[in-house]
């Protein structure tokens, strides 16, 4: 879970749709304070206009009746709702405010009666003067209302432009997600140069990281070439003095020697035949490794049983293991025929050197649910499941077993199978009898171009 959290808390796209969604909610909070601001200050205003126009409405003739009405034109239960038009001067008991008849023309704000005010003063006519006036809490509420209808907007457009920003940015991250997703796809041995499909762009940041890591990927496709073609050219020259030595050998073993020289010279045999075993089998993997441009073609599966079992049966004859096939091999696979029967050799040779005397190898193909898979399953020790992952690596044998050997066998394999797009994985063999076992299955998907054989293993 902490590993999830720090890849998300690295996460550009994330970081950059975060501080552009504040930068968002931060402009939207600005502009709706100074809209309120602006609307509340420009409400106010429109109602000091209309005090003005009021009291322009009123002249020396129409005073009296304008004063009288303005008293009674709103109940007196919400007497900070309406305009009073009131004479200066001449107080009496009926008039609501006690203004000073000092007041200057002009709007002004007062305080009477721990009530503000906003009062018009007119002069109408020599000694006759006006105040038109209005509590400023309807006022101020009016004004509020009308400035709270400006933010609507904004509370509105905010979570829009918020998800717009996150879009925006997901959408300018996808080609680099494509790109991630391309690279996580290639096969382990494809070190060929980064290509962005589909005519997607990439930012203009991110090119020369691109071109940077295809010059590191070349750099290192040539020093992989360089590692291969030296194990190839060893491997090649070691087999010309190792031939030289087994002739030797044969030569030597028509010879009459003691029982202890016999002895030695079988150890020095032996010796030699694991040797050029293990120049073969690297032969083998430098060859398969070079084959990465090669498009594989579909082969029968039935044929290639039956050349491997032309080849191993000696072998499995001579340690008394029963080998054949079961099911139905009339099938193909997407493979070459050489590539095929290079995974079929090692495998089936795996199984036998492995199988105790009087065991059973036993090799089958399943074909369905759009995939077919070849099975080879022994009655031998099995693999443990904590080394099952460490058995494809060059080299690594799994101690205990007694058998020698170079140790490449599923290494090729696994080559060969990836780089066809098969698939290979090792599990317990399950016997009627209740032996144990392993069990490789190597399973290959289906084309629809696949050509269909009837042909059967003999």
């Amino acid at each position: 879970m902490d590993g999830v959290e720090r890849r998300v808390g690295q996460s550009l796209q994330l970081r950059l749709s975060k501080w552009l969604a504040i930068a968002v909610l931060l402009s939207a909070v600005a502009a709706g304070i100074f809209s309120f601001k602006a609307a509340f200050h420009e409400a106010n205003e429109i109602q000091d206009l209309q005090l003005k126009e009021v009291a322009a409405l009123v002249t020396a003739d129409n005073l009296v009746f304008i004063e009288e009405g303005s008293l009674h034109y709103v109940p007196d239960f919400e007497r900070e709702a309406k305009v009073i038009v009131q004479r200066l001067g001449n107080h009496s008991a009926q008039r609501p405010l006690d203004l000073p008849s000092t007041l200057t023309d002009g709007i002004q704000t007062l305080r009477l009666d721990k009530h503000e005010w906003r009062v018009v003063v007119r002069t109408l006519a020599p000694g006759v003067r006006v105040a038109v006036g209005q509590q400023t809490s309807d006022r101020n509420e009016i004004a509020r209302n009308s400035a709270v209808a400006t933010l609507i907007p904004f509370v509105v457009l905010a979570p829009v432009l918020v998800g717009v920003v996150f879009l925006l940015v997901r959408h300018m991250f996808r080609p680099l997600t494509r790109l991630a997703a391309e690279l996580d796809a290639r096969p382990d041995h494809d070190l060929s140069e980064i290509r962005v499909g589909g005519g997607a762009q990439l930012p203009a940041e991110i090119v020369p990281f691109l071109v940077a890591n295809n010059r590191l990927l070349a750099r290192v496709a040539q020093s992989v070439a360089l590692q291969r073609r030296f194990v190839a050219d060893a491997a090649h020259e070691l087999r010309s003095p190792l031939t030289v030595l087994m002739l030797q050998a044969e030569r030597l073993d028509l010879s009459e020697m003691s029982a202890q020289a016999r002895e030695r010279f079988t150890a020095l045999r032996n010796g030699l035949m694991r040797a050029r075993a293990l120049v073969e089998q690297l032969l083998t993997l430098a060859h398969v490794q070079e084959a990465n441009g090669i498009e594989a073609s579909h082969t029968p599966v039935a044929p290639a049983f039956r050349r491997v079992l032309e080849d191993l049966i000696p072998l499995a004859q001579a340690r008394q293991i029963d080998i054949g096939v079961t099911g139905d091999a009339d099938t193909w696979v997407p493979a070459s025929e050489a590539d095929l029967g290079t995974v079929l050799k090692n495998l089936v040779d795996n199984a036998i050197r492995y199988t105790p005397e009087g065991g059973r190898v036993d090799l089958s193909v399943h074909a369905g649910a759009g995939q077919t898979s070849i099975v080879v399953e022994d009655t031998g020790p099995g693999i443990p499941a904590d080394e099952r992952e460490r058995v494809f690596d060059r080299f690594y044998r799994v101690l205990g077993t007694g058998e020698s050997g170079s140790g490449l066998g599923l290494s090729i394999v696994q080559t060969i199978a990836t780089r066809i797009g098969a698939s290979i994985a090792l599990g317990d063999a399950t016997w009627a009898d209740g032996r144990g076992g392993l069990r490789v299955m190597l399973t290959f998907p289906v084309s629809s171009e696949m050509p269909v054989i009837v042909e059967a293993v003999v």
